[in-house]
């Protein structure tokens, strides 16, 4: 990891180049990915056939797979991951229970009754990785919160499905889980094939195709976001343990070779100890070529002399996950700017949010925690407005309405208001 302290140019200058670590340049894979969907758009089930001959080594035996699928793999769990996994899925619809929006109605002073209703989209349909490592936690992350808002029929795309994915797929309710994955998967989902039906939304991370397919297809269907890779920044003063911030750095690095693991302390000594306890434990760790690979690329320690410019940068970098492993850390709280997920504490680890505390772990990256928030029930609603004007309401109104409608120069809107307040 790099050390760099307050006051040197290398440590403004890894200020300015992280805070623009969102800018993926997706224009590389674009023509390949632009490909993909028109191929997809254009021979549906026989271009997810031939591109999965094509990318991951053969077509699926079944494209789909349901409810029943589903439970016959969660049966077959081991006693252990099963209570593990219905413990998660537990606690994350419970979060998520309380996030329920039933709108609102007013009538304002002029008598005009005013609000909104929220209604559910009907078709959601969730991505997960196959990558270099699987994540029935993120079925669970995304699938629950769209469950718990009423989402009418939700589905699962994801390459060669494993029995621990169809198992959380059962606990989360899922519909149908599609065999299919990358940018194919994507266009299936907002284009619709002879099998995979179009959705209204799609959530869950990818890789670059992913991404960028997620990016080509927004306005015919909504997506949750673009994401990068994983990132986590530790906030530590002289409370934190170097050990405890080193295991939660290689939490994340593990993760893939781009993750981000960042970290800031207050002096040059909790730096040099942090830096060895990181190289201590990466030399036990499974994942250890991934994770060195991510923290010697993107593994950086600011030297901040002070708790302010400590949780100054923290701000500035708009990360995914923070720990805030300080002696008052909702102090801290206060003082921080965006951030995706808080860990509050040295004995809150980011794996506790990952995988069972409850809020979705779907998170903004890359920056855009600036304008963007956890996946939630939120995401899985629309709202409409609800206008309702009495006889006496719109007298009220109308010379103003008419007088706007005219200085625009649309005389049809201040007519459509005096047909129903004259004679």
């Amino acid at each position: 990891m790099r050390v760099l302290e307050r006051g040197t140019g290398d440590y403004d200058n890894a200020l300015r180049a992280l805070a623009r670590r969102g800018d993926e340049d997706l224009r590389r894979v674009e023509p390949q990915v632009r490909e993909i969907l028109d191929a997809v758009a254009r021979d549906g089930d026989r271009a997810l056939r031939a591109l999965a001959e094509r990318y991951d080594g053969g077509a699926p035996t079944r494209l789909a797979l349901d409810r029943e699928d589903c439970a016959r793999a969660f049966d077959a769990l081991e006693p252990a991951a099963a209570r593990a996994l219905s413990h998660a899925a537990a606690r994350i619809r419970a979060f998520h229970e309380a996030q329920r929006e039933e709108g609102l109605t007013f009538t304002d002073g002029d008598g005009v009754t005013l609000g909104w209703r929220c209604r559910p989209l009907e078709r959601c349909g969730v991505y997960a990785p196959g990558g270099k490592a699987r994540y029935p936690s993120s079925v669970l992350m995304a699938a629950i919160p769209a469950r718990v808002a009423g989402v009418r029929e939700v589905f699962l795309a994801t390459p060669r499905p494993t029995a621990l994915l169809l198992a959380a797929a059962h606990l989360a309710d899922v519909d149908r889980v599609f065999d299919v994955g990358g940018a194919q998967a994507v266009g299936a989902l907002a284009y619709g094939t002879e099998t995979v039906p179009a959705v209204d939304k799609i959530v869950g991370p990818g890789n670059l195709y992913v991404a960028c397919a997620k990016k080509l297809v927004f306005g015919r269907v909504a997506v949750d976001g673009i994401a990068g890779p994983s990132e986590l920044l530790v906030v530590c003063d002289e409370s934190a343990s170097a050990d405890v911030a080193a295991a939660d750095l290689l939490s994340q690095a593990e993760h893939d070779e781009d993750a981000y693991p960042l970290a800031v302390v207050l002096t040059r000594a909790q730096a040099q100890s942090l830096v060895a306890s990181v190289e201590r434990r990466l030399r036990a760790l499974p994942r250890e070529a991934i994770a060195r690979r991510s923290v010697e690329a993107h593994g950086y320690v600011f030297v901040t002399g002070d708790r302010e410019e400590a949780l100054r940068v923290a701000s500035r970098l708009a990360v995914e996950h923070v720990s805030l492993q300080v002696s008052r850390p909702e102090e801290a709280l206060e003082a921080l700017g965006p951030a995706g997920a808080v860990f509050l504490g040295g004995h809150t680890p980011e794996a506790a949010g990952d995988y069972l505390a409850g809020p979705s772990h779907v998170l903004p990256t890359g920056g855009a925690v600036r304008f963007g928030s956890p996946l939630g029930v939120y995401d899985f609603v629309v709202r409409s407005s609800v206008i309702r004007y009495t006889p006496e309401a719109l007298r009220h109104h109308a010379e103003d309405i008419t007088l706007l409608a005219r200085l625009e120069g649309l005389e049809g809107h201040a007519l459509a208001v005096e047909a129903r307040t004259r004679g």
